[in-house]
Order: structure tokens, then sequence, then C-alpha cells
């Protein structure tokens, strides 16, 4: 009891620790952003002695006593200096996201439920209850009837090798680049800064060295390949271009964001494998940043804040996503029972750090004031979650799978209107993983959603296990609903109503040797 007791105090001061924290460096910012103010306000009165004594003779006594004072001169001359060196030093160069696109598989790669079903029944030594378990998930997973698989997955025997599994990210990597480079006009030797992520597949030589190869890029670009690091390895990539752009001036930063499907099917029957069957397809995204100030009336969004929450240090959390083997050998992505209670920890931990950041005082004040009573009071009272609706317009959240989705809908208070971008998505792409919150964006885009000013929250989770907000504000209205939108042909159809259970009939499986 006593070890419980101890265990809640320093649950206890770690909470209050974190928010004190958060609310100081708050503060902190805000001072360091009125600092022009305040040297603007110190020069005034340093000079009001001018101003009251008009009179030329005035003028000359003030200066015949700064030449006797010139010690005091010299320092408050250097405060001056230092002061606008700190406050130049301290602001960061704005990061603006020109221009995004998301990769749509042609026609051949559609299959419906039932298709995949069938050929998941050719491809692995799969049991019936395993097919019956696959069956069951996808009709409440909400992925719909024409989500893209690789060519490698459609054919029986399924080819699942190093040369098709490069054939796949390469498709995926190069079209989406192309379609940005065409859609921004920007020139490739302009790119000073390349980050991909795809985290269970990461050749030798590696993603970025075949971007770099693809367009010419120029010899001193700087390349991050990131790899391992789940759903939300996108928003880190895009902090890690946030901070690359604060040393590297005038230049354009290139963030992909893919992931291989064709290493990663599972085709045994240890049950908390097959999950990743039914919700992972194929898909990728492609951001240009920059820093140039001339891209601001050109460029869509303004990165405003990135969070990012380990929780790696929990054992529970560290094990909850893990790529492993079966009994059988057969290697694939296994999910714990614990990962939405783990979810939920990481998502708590990340948005009491982001709160302070965007909202309110008001709803601060009220998540500030549950926290006390309830962990130094111990008084029995409901946490207070913020309503993030009073900050932010657009909520674009990972599409890892209904409950997921479920789960932040209820916890985040949203309406449907606020879920439709990331419903839609799952339905109509299926877990792309770290590409969903940019097919996201695309849909609110696509749909004349986004208006100047308004602000954008993407979050994202990840193994580790992790969990990333990036907040984004609109420099103008967008309105992009043309072909290269990869929601262009789907826009009329959509949104649709997605039922907690959809069943679906069963369909004839290919045979041997055809393609399903």
């Amino acid at each position: 009891m006593a070890n419980r007791s101890f265990a809640m105090d320093r649950e206890m001061f770690r909470t209050v620790k974190q928010a004190t924290l958060n609310h100081a460096r708050l503060l902190y910012h805000r001072l360091v952003s009125r600092l022009p103010h305040l040297l603007a306000i110190t020069f005034l009165v340093a000079v009001a002695p001018l101003v009251s004594t008009p009179s030329l003779a005035g003028v000359r006594n003030l200066w015949h006593e700064a030449r006797a004072n010139k010690a005091a001169v010299v320092a408050v001359a250097a405060a001056s200096a230092a002061a606008a060196y700190a406050y130049a030093m301290s602001r960061l160069r704005p990061v603006y996201l020109v221009d995004l696109a998301g990769y749509k598989p042609g026609r051949a790669h559609e299959r419906t439920r039932a298709k995949s079903i069938g050929h998941f029944a050719l491809a692995g030594r799969f049991t019936e209850e395993s097919i019956a378990f696959q069956t069951r998930m996808l009709e409440r997973a909400g992925v719909g009837e024409a989500t893209h698989f690789p060519a490698s997955l459609l054919r029986v025997p399924v080819d699942m090798c190093l040369r098709t599994a490069r054939e796949e990210s390469e498709t995926v990597i190069f079209g989406v680049v192309d379609d940005l480079l065409a859609r921004t006009g920007v020139h490739p030797e302009n790119i000073g800064v390349v980050i991909v992520n795809s985290s269970l597949y990461s050749p030798t030589p590696s993603f970025t060295s075949l971007v770099v190869n693809r367009y010419g890029l120029r010899h001193d670009v700087v390349s991050h390949n990131l790899s391992g690091m789940g759903c939300s390895a996108g928003i880190i990539a895009i902090d890690l271009a946030r901070h690359l752009l604060q040393v590297h001036p005038d230049t354009y930063a290139l963030v992909v964001s893919t992931e291989n499907i064709t290493l990663n099917a599972y085709l045994g029957n240890h049950r908390p494998m097959l999950v990743t069957n039914t919700l992972f397809r194929m898909g990728g995204a492609a951001v240009l940043l920059s820093n140039r100030r001339a891209d601001r009336h050109l460029a869509k969004y303004q990165l405003v804040h990135t969070v990012r929450t380990h929780r790696g240090a929990s054992d529970q959390s560290y094990g909850c996503v893990t790529q492993e083997e079966d009994d059988e050998g057969h290697v694939g992505v296994s999910l714990s029972k614990e990962l939405m209670s783990v979810a939920g920890e990481a998502l708590k931990t990340n948005i009491t750090t982001l709160g302070p950041l965007v909202l309110p005082l008001s709803e601060q004040l009220w998540f500030l004031g549950t926290v006390v009573l309830k962990r130094v009071f111990r008084a029995d009272v409901k946490p207070y979650l913020p309503d993030f609706k009073l900050a932010l317009e657009h909520f674009c959240i990972h599409a890892g799978g209904r409950g997921v989705l479920d789960e932040l809908e209820k916890s985040l208070k949203l309406s449907a209107w606020h879920m439709e971008p990331s419903r839609m998505t799952l339905y109509r792409f299926g877990n792309t993983s770290s590409s969903s919150l940019w097919y996201e964006l695309a849909y609110c885009e696509a749909k004349g959603r986004i208006k100047k000013g308004d602000r954008v929250w993407q979050i994202a989770f990840g193994s580790g296990f992790k969990c990333n907000s990036a907040v984004w504000k609109a420099l103008r209205t967008v309105d992009d609903a043309g072909e290269s939108n990869p929601w262009a042909s789907d826009l009329d159809a959509l949104p649709v109503h997605v039922p907690k259970v959809a069943p679906f009939a069963s369909d004839e499986a290919p045979k041997h040797g055809q393609a399903a």
C-alpha cells in the first residue's frame, strides 16, 4: 500500500511539474516574441529627455553629459546590442509547406474486401480459424472496397522478395516526388534537405540515396533516412526538417513518407500478427517545405508547432508494437492487447505539452485546476480534457484503424465532421502508415475546407511507443480538387456512411499462377 501511495505521489509530482514547465516555456516564448517592443519602449524612455528639451542648448547639454559618462553610454549600447543579438538568435526561421502530393495507385491494384480475403486464403498457410478471424476484423476495420495492394501480393503465389519490394517503393516514391515537383515547379538542384521515412523496409543504398540519384540532387544535399519508427515517423520527419531548416538558410526540404507492404504481409497463424493484413495498404506522400521568405505568398501553410512524445521508457509501451517471427518463422508485426491504453497515455502526455501552446488561457486554467484538485488534494473529480476545437479548426488523426479513431473522437469530443477526413482516408486508402496524415489533409483541401488562418492539428501514433503532433496555419484559402489530388475522382461519392460492422460475401479465390 505504501509503494502504491509513493507511486501515486511520484506521478502527481510529474504531472504538476510537466504542466508548470509547459507554462514556463510558454511565458518564455511570449517574452522573447515581445522583446522588440520592450527594446522600443526602453529606447523611447532613453530619448525622452531629448523630446522634452527641444532647444539646441538642451541637446548640447545632453551631448556633453553623455561624453562625461562614456562608461554608462557604452554599457547601455552594449546591453542593447546584446539584447538585439539574443533576439535575432532566438527567433526561428519560418517553415512553410509549399505543397504536398499523395500517391494513388492505378485500378489494377484495387481489390474488394472479399477478393482480398480470398487471396489471403491462397497466399499463406492460413487455417480456417485464421481466415475467419481476418474476415471478422475486416468487417469491423472501416476499410472500403477499393484499397490498394502492390503487384507482388496480387500474384499467386505471392512474390515477396527484395526485388519486388524495391519495385513497390520506387513506384510510390518516384510517383509522389514527380507529382510534387511538377506541382511546385521547383528544380531539384534547389533542394538542400532530403528526408525519407519507411519503417519496415530500409534497403542499401538508402531511399534518400535513391532520390538523390534519380533527381540528380547536388553533392552537398543534407539527407536523412528514417526507419523503424512506425506510423508516427512522418511527423518526426517534419520535425527533423524543421530543425535542419533553421541552420540551412534559403533552401527547400523534401520529405517523403511511405511504407513497404511487399515484405510485410504476414502469412502465418499467430492471431496478434494477423490484424495488420486487414489494415495496411499501399501508399505514400511527399511534402515540400521551405524557409525562403519569398515563398510565403506561394505556400499553403506555415508550421506553428511540433510536439514529440516518446514513452519507450515503459516496457509495456516499448513492447506493444513489435516486428517479430512466429513459431514457424513467419515475419510479421505483432499488436498487443494493451495498444489502446498505451496510445491513450501517450496522447495524454502529448496534449499536456501541446495544450499551453495552442489553447485559450481559460481552458489551460480548467485543466491545471483539475490536475491540482485530483493529484494534490485527492479530490474525486473527473480529469478535465480541454476543448481543442476552441483553438483548432481541422483534425488529421492517423487512420490506424476504426478503434483508434473511435477512441480519439470520444476523448477529444470531436464531431463527425471533424473525423470525416480520417475515416474517409481509412475507408478509401486503408492504413498507409505515416503517409495517412497527408491523405487526410489532401481530403480537406479537395473538399474546400481550408480557409485562410485555419489551424490544422496532425496527430500520429507509432511503435516505441510514440505520439507526435504538428500544428499548421493556413496562409491562404486552399481549394485543391485538381486531377493531381489523390481524391479527385472520388469527391462526388464521398463521404459515405461506414457502419461499425459491414459484412461481405466471400468471393471466388484466384487460381494458382493467376493475379488476384
